[in-house]
């Protein structure tokens, strides 16, 4: 079950979407983001490759997000959702266009923040 204060973070998440500085202050310093052909460590890295994606391919884009399951293990969340991004004039993820997301988050000092994000493709 998601807790209020998880559902804020992702809420935060796309609600910075599009805005790079906005979407990175969500991270850990020390975050890791892999992806098919992809590994970002560090938020500035981040950071930089979602400015370069919102500047460029993703333009415009949103992002969906439907979590499958929660488990939160003392201040450390793992969240598993199926999750796609739509380009402008799209209602519905294109065939394939679907990934399985793994996000780990941790809790300090209350806050949560996102350490780690993996995905890859979904089947259809």
């Amino acid at each position: 079950m998601m807790t209020a204060e998880i559902k804020d973070l992702f809420d935060r998440v796309y609600a910075a979407w599009g805005d790079a500085d906005a979407f990175a202050a969500l991270y850990r310093e020390d975050a890791t983001v892999v992806m098919p052909g992809v590994f970002r460590q560090g938020r500035e890295a981040v950071r930089a490759s979602m400015g370069a994606a919102w500047a460029g391919p993703l333009k415009g884009s949103r992002a969906v997000d439907e979590p499958q399951d929660v488990r939160v293990i003392g201040d450390t969340a793992i969240v598993v959702s199926r999750a796609g991004i739509l380009m402008p004039g799209q209602d519905d993820l294109a065939p394939g266009a679907a990934v399985l997301a793994t996000w780990v988050l941790t809790r300090e000092a209350g806050e949560w923040a996102v350490a780690a994000y993996t995905n890859t493709p979904a089947a259809p």
